[in-house]
Order: C-alpha cells, then sequence, then structure tokens
C-alpha cells in the first residue's frame, strides 16, 4: 500500500516555520540561520518528505539530466569511468542518460536535439570519434559551456577535457621492455584517426628514439583496439623473418587477442615474444598469462570529469564564477609488472 505523500506544508508545521522557509532551506539554505536550518532538515529527515525534482526543475527552467556519449558500451573499459561519473552525480540534482555511438555518424546534431528538446543541460563525451565538424556544431549552437570531454578528445577543440597521461604511458611501456634486454620492439596502434593513437604512437616513438632502438616500418602494425586486430598482428609477426622480441599494445584488448594468436602460432608468451597493453582493464589481472601494462585510473577519469561538468554547469547559472579557457587535466598512468613480459 502507498504512504501517503509528505508536502511541504506538513514539513513547514513539523519544523513550526512557513512554507517559504523550507523552500529557502532547500534553495539557498545560507540565508537561514543555522538554528532555523537544522529545524527545517530534521523535519524533512523525520516527516520523510522528499524533494518533487520535476517541479523544481521546471521552475529552474532545466532538464536535471546530463548526458554521457560512449562509443561502444560492449567496451569493459568504460566501465569504471561511467562508475566515477555516476557516483558524482549520485549526490546532485542530475539524472545520468547513456548513449551508445558505436556507428552513429553526425553526433554533434544528434546531441544539440539533446540540448534543444530540453532533455539534457550538459554532456561528457567519451568518444574521441567526434569529427571537428561536430564540435562546430555544438559550437554554433551555444552550447560549449555545457561539454566536458574525458578519456578522448577531439584535437584543436576549444573543449575542456579530462585524460590520461597517454604519451607517457606510451614511453613507460618502452622503457620497461628495454630494460628488460629488448631492442626490437613493435608495436600494434589504436584506429586511423583515432587521438589515442597517435598520442600513445608519438609517445613510443620519442622514446625508442631517446633510447637509441631500431624502427622498422613491419613493426608498427595498424590496430583497432579489438582482440581481432590483435589477432591479425599475430599472424603478420608470425609471417615475419626478423620477428620482434617485444610487442607494445595499445589497448589490452589488442594485447589479448595478440597473445592467443601467438599462442595458436606455437610462440610463448613472454617466452618468445614479451607483451604490453594499456588501460588495466579488470580481466588483464586473470589472463593467462597475466598481463603486464599501463594502468589508467578510468574512475579518477569519471570522477573529474563530473566534478568538472557540473562547475561548468554552475557557471553558466551565475553560482560560480564566470568559465575560463580551455583546460586540459592531465591524469597520472602507472606500469603494472605482470606475468607477460620478461628478460630477453
Amino acid at each position: 500500500m502507498l504512504q501517503k505523500q509528505v508536502r511541504i506544508q506538513d514539513v513547514a508545521r513539523a519544523a513550526g516555520v512557513s512554507t517559504a522557509t523550507v523552500s529557502r532551506a532547500l534553495s539557498n539554505p545560507d540565508l537561514l540561520t543555522e538554528a532555523t536550518r537544522n529545524a527545517v532538515f530534521d523535519a524533512i529527515r523525520s516527516t520523510g518528505y522528499r524533494v518533487n525534482q520535476a517541479a523544481r526543475n521546471l521552475r529552474k527552467q532545466r532538464a536535471g539530466a546530463v548526458l554521457v556519449l560512449v562509443p561502444n558500451l560492449g567496451n569493459p573499459f568504460f566501465s569504471q569511468i561511467l562508475a566515477g561519473i555516476s557516483a558524482v552525480f549520485e549526490d546532485s540534482d542530475y539524472s545520468v542518460l547513456i548513449a551508445d555511438t558505436l556507428g552513429h555518424d553526425d553526433k554533434g546534431r544528434e546531441v544539440v536535439e539533446y540540448f534543444r528538446d530540453s532533455r539534457i543541460d550538459g554532456m561528457i563525451s567519451l568518444d574521441g570519434g567526434m569529427t571537428g565538424a561536430d564540435v562546430s556544431v555544438l559550437a554554433q549552437n551555444g552550447v560549449e559551456n555545457r561539454v566536458v570531454f574525458a578519456c578522448e578528445w577531439v584535437q584543436d577543440a576549444a573543449f575542456p577535457s579530462v585524460r590520461s597521461d597517454n604519451a607517457g604511458g606510451a614511453r613507460l611501456a618502452v622503457r620497461h621492455l628495454y630494460d628488460l634486454g629488448h631492442r626490437a620492439i613493435a608495436h600494434v596502434t589504436g584506429p586511423k584517426g583515432n587521438v589515442l593513437t597517435h598520442v600513445r604512437r608519438d609517445g613510443m616513438l620519442a622514446e625508442r628514439e631517446r633510447l637509441g632502438l631500431e624502427v622498422r616500418d613491419e613493426w608498427i602494425m595498424r590496430g583497432d583496439f579489438s582482440l581481432q586486430s590483435g589477432r591479425d598482428a599475430a599472424q603478420r609477426i608470425l609471417g615475419m623473418q626478423n620477428r620482434p622480441t617485444a610487442v607494445f599494445c595499445a589497448s589490452d584488448m589488442v594485447a589479448f587477442g595478440l597473445i592467443s594468436g601467438l599462442h595458436a602460432g606455437g610462440l610463448s608468451v613472454p617466452g618468445d615474444i614479451s607483451v604490453v597493453g594499456f588501460d588495466d582493464i579488470e580481466m588483464s589481472e586473470f589472463y593467462v598469462p597475466a598481463l603486464t601494462t599501463i594502468r589508467q585510473d578510468r574512475r579518477s577519469l569519471g570522477e573529474r570529469a563530473a566534478v568538472r561538468l557540473i562547475e561548468r554547469l554552475e557557471a553558466s547559472e551565475g553560482a560560480a564564477a564566470p568559465i575560463g579557457a580551455t583546460q586540459v587535466e592531465l591524469v597520472d598512468v602507472s606500469l603494472i609488472v605482470r606475468a607477460s613480459t620478461a628478460a630477453v
């Protein structure tokens, strides 16, 4: 049986104040004395009163929701980022909507429609596949102050971004293999045009140059962050006359596919070839062999992006300082050494 709905008048009666005072305690508590605030919130707890969020959003002329764009919900990499975002918004006035953008074109226009239909107040994009044209559409429609990029971003776009130190992670991976005595080090990249592909590849090449390592064209292989691209890279390595002794993969999923393909071809990891991944998704610790990888603090990426978006939404409502210039917030990465790498 449903309980009778508690009204704001019931709270006011229990606290011995007016309904206007209860409303003020919910919207601007700093305007009240501590004694009055305590009386109102004690009454809210004792009566079980719940704010009518829909009515509150209507009064404030906002949707009370934010959108998170995810390029592939089937990829386990995004789970901890989404958990971090959810944890921050759990204590806010905003609900979280999630959209899988895999296979979608014209993403900028789709996002603008969410804003135009008053379904969202802001957006966090984890999708590095958005184009310059997409972000131009966002800017042209005046929503640039309500968008934050996390993990991936669009190069040269004037939006704040929370991202891992991808170049630093690539350097850590190459240095680890070098310290184990490897000099023939291959790399399986991410997809063409992806910003993470470029940054990790550039970090890898910079560290190779610093260490004076040989570079062969056939040792740089195109991937797409998938298991299959790792298997494809394994087939290419098996057919090489000058095989590398170690491979740095642009993602853990690529590394899993690579190890599987090498084992199917009769090679041992790490006995014949050492393998390093990037991400440290949950499966990495339990794969056989357990994967040496670059750990991204994925939960922190989500939490920091959510905090950044809330700050921008509050600023747009005049509750905070004006929004400043675009900022990039780098989150540290770390090398996690496991069983997939060994001395040459």
